[in-house]
């Protein structure tokens, strides 16, 4: 692996996961619901900047930009990841909640409905496959 992947990647999971992770978990055992909140946002912007980041990879200096977002959604200073929660984030999703609500519910019914129609038909070809063993079964004791 490129040393300077392996590096990036050593700085993503302590700056970006680890240290973020601790944090909250800091954040809920002190009940500290100011602080709970802000680490609710900053792992809703990461959890959107990492779905992204598949788009993104190929950009130059990618690398790098991605290390100085990160320090940015992180830093005490900034608050970048409470600015974009609160100006992009928050608005777009309260706006559309009704609509993403809907969506999630139509697609776990739908989901259901699929998983009960591949079963249904999965014991069916099961249960063909058991009668015609059985029938072969049956023809080949008759013959001997």
């Amino acid at each position: 692996m490129d040393a300077h992947l392996t590096s990036w990647l050593e700085v993503k999971l302590v700056f970006g996961t680890l240290y973020p992770a601790y944090s909250s978990y800091k954040a809920v055992k002190s009940k500290d619901v100011k602080e709970y909140v802000k680490w609710m946002m900053y792992w809703i912007i990461f959890a959107l900047f990492t779905a992204v980041e598949v788009f993104t990879d190929m950009i130059p200096f990618y690398y790098e930009l991605k290390i100085a977002f990160v320090v940015w959604l992180l830093s005490p200073y900034t608050k970048g990841s409470s600015v974009l929660y609160r100006k992009f984030v928050h608005p777009t999703l309260s706006s559309k909640e009704k609509d993403i609500d809907e969506y999630i519910c139509q697609a776990k019914d739908k989901s259901y409905d699929t998983l009960v129609h591949f079963g249904r038909k999965g014991l069916n070809v099961a249960a063909t496959a058991a009668v015609m063993a059985a029938t072969k079964v049956m023809n080949i004791t008759t013959l001997l």
